[in-house]
């Protein structure tokens, strides 16, 4: 297990898997997060208010966005190459990213009913910190969703333009936190309090080393076939039951957003995307009917590429196709130690009309993988 503080806790103090002796395939970054990837910042706000009955348009209020900003600041209207997977496609789709191989500007995740008005937001945010980008174009920004509905008053659209602007203005490098912040905040997994979660990996290659990150939404799973590390967890897992004031629809999903440095070409970054399911399905995740399972890599490098002029050749750097195998694992890994990172860095929450998600039991985790820590 990694003595590295970053690795176990969150800037607040919240514990994540690895503290409880979880280990994991693969070396991660410093920080264990998508932030390991130079360049690449998150950030979120969070809404939490009220109590009781629902009332719509006033509360309870569970839910919150999440912004990811795949270059720095400055260089936002350059663009990255990129590939998008929906692996089960109950969601929005990203038609450019399929034609182009690329995107720019920030990502934002948030609830179902809000994405909209993130999009919308994150093309103010732009017009207010980087006019230029717009002055003689058009945008597209990515936003994705999962449903947070069963805790939170989602059709009283408490996400404002003004959220949105906070989770740009605050997105940092660095340690991040995780669970039940930002878009994360009223999500569901397995029948466990979830939400968002990170991790990365260090791919060595050549004498050159390279980062792979993942952030995740997880809004995803049934409690029956929860997996931590190939132990079947949910047939015997003694823990408290969702208790469901109002009937709880299956409306689960997850949005998982892939990063690296690797130089590597959109149909590669395609064939990465394609993966993170498999980190996904580590958990016990199967990709049922209601549920939007999609994702999105990016990679950071080939800046000079995606800037080149019209009229003049663009020369881009690529790893062979041959060698990206350790990629894929880097893939895997950090989406499934991200996808239970969301779950562990959590506590209970009681939502609308005293609807309750228990979180996932610290003692049983300890019970089960505590006899390991410090070797």
């Amino acid at each position: 297990m990694s003595g590295n503080p970053h690795h176990q806790t969150t800037p607040s103090g919240k514990q994540r898997a690895r503290a409880f002796g979880i280990r994991f395939d693969g070396t991660p970054g410093p920080f264990n997060a998508i932030t390991d990837v130079a360049g690449v910042a998150v950030g979120y706000s969070t809404l939490i208010s009220g109590e009781g009955a629902l009332v719509v348009g006033k509360g309870p209020v569970r839910t919150g966005v999440t912004a990811i900003l795949p270059r720095p600041r400055a260089e936002l209207a350059t663009p990255v190459f990129a590939g998008i997977f929906g692996q089960n496609g109950n969601g929005a789709g990203s038609h450019i990213i399929e034609e182009t191989g690329a995107f720019n500007f920030p990502i934002t995740i948030t609830n179902t009913h809000s994405c909209g008005v993130s999009r919308d937001a994150t093309l103010r945010w732009m017009q207010r910190v980087l006019p230029a980008a717009l002055d003689s174009g058009w945008g597209l920004p990515v936003a994705a969703e999962t449903y947070d509905g069963f805790l939170n008053d989602i059709n009283g659209h408490h996400l404002g333009f003004e959220h949105v602007a906070a989770a740009l203005d605050g997105a940092t490098s660095g340690s991040i936190e995780e669970g039940s912040v930002g878009g994360g905040t009223g999500m569901i997994a397995f029948g466990f309090k979830a939400g968002s979660g990170t991790a990365s990996r260090i791919v060595e290659w050549h004498g050159r080393r390279y980062t792979v990150g993942a952030l995740v939404q997880a809004n995803f799973g049934k409690r029956s076939n929860f997996t931590i590390r190939g132990l079947r967890a949910g047939p015997n897992l003694v823990a408290p039951a969702i208790h469901e004031s109002t009937p709880r629809a299956e409306k689960g999903s997850i949005i998982g957003i892939v990063a690296t440095n690797a130089p590597l070409l959109p149909h590669q970054m395609k064939r990465l995307v394609r993966r993170a399911p498999l980190g996904v399905a580590m958990t016990g995740g199967f990709g049922y009917h209601s549920s939007g399972d999609i994702f999105l890599a990016l990679s950071t490098a080939n800046r000079e590429a995606a800037l080149a002029p019209r009229g003049r050749i663009a020369s881009a750097d690529f790893i062979p196709d041959t060698d990206i195998d350790p990629f894929f694992d880097a893939v895997i890994g950090s989406v499934e130690e991200a996808i239970l990172n969301a779950l562990v860095a959590n506590d209970d929450m009681t939502g609308r009309d005293g609807n309750f998600v228990p979180a996932l039991p610290t003692a049983w985790l300890k019970s089960k993988f505590g006899a390991r820590q410090g070797k």
